[in-house]
C-alpha cells in the first residue's frame, strides 16, 4: 500500500437547483468567501490558478490547480492539481429531489515532506482532517447559496 496516495469521496445534498450549485462551484476565486478552509486562490490566467488550503491541523497545502473540464451541461468540474498534492479533483452537481447532489472526488499523491514523513501513523488522522474540512466545505456553500 502506497501510504501517500488518497482517494476522497464526500456527497453534498444541498436544498438548492443544480445550476446555482454549479455557478457557485465554477467560481473558485471566491471560496475563500465561504469555505473558511480555502485560504488563497490566486490566478494565474483563466483556467490556473494556486490554492492554499489549510483544516484543522496547523500545516498548510499549496497546490496548483488546471482546469481539465467544465462542463455544466454534464455538472462536470474537474480540476488537475499539483504541487504539495499531485492528482485530480471533480464536482459533479446532480439534481436531487427539490435540490441538488455535489459530489467530490479527489485522488491525490501527497508530495509535501511533513506530510510524507508522517504518512502511516498520520494516515488517520490526515482523512479525519479532510473530512472535517469537507464538512465545513458543505455548510459554508449552503449558507452561501442561501444568502444569495
Amino acid at each position: 500500500m502506497d501510504w501517500t496516495h488518497y482517494r476522497f469521496l464526500s456527497r453534498w445534498n444541498l436544498p438548492v437547483p443544480p445550476a446555482a450549485v454549479y455557478e457557485a462551484l465554477e467560481r473558485a476565486d471566491d471560496y475563500p468567501r465561504w469555505w473558511r478552509q480555502v485560504r488563497e486562490v490566486n490566478r494565474i490566467d483563466d483556467t490556473t490558478g494556486v490554492v492554499r488550503v489549510r483544516s484543522l491541523l496547523p500545516y498548510d497545502v499549496t497546490f496548483t490547480a488546471r482546469e481539465v473540464r467544465r462542463d455544466p451541461a454534464a455538472g462536470v468540474l474537474e480540476i488537475a492539481m499539483s504541487g504539495d498534492l499531485d492528482g485530480w479533483a471533480r464536482w459533479t452537481i446532480t439534481a436531487d429531489g427539490t435540490g441538488s447532489l455535489a459530489r467530490y472526488e479527489q485522488v491525490v499523491d501527497v508530495r509535501k515532506p511533513l506530510l510524507r514523513r508522517f504518512a502511516v501513523p498520520g494516515r488517520p488522522v490526515f482523512r479525519a482532517n479532510h473530512w472535517l474540512m469537507m464538512r465545513a466545505g458543505r455548510r459554508g456553500l449552503a449558507g452561501h447559496l442561501e444568502a444569495v
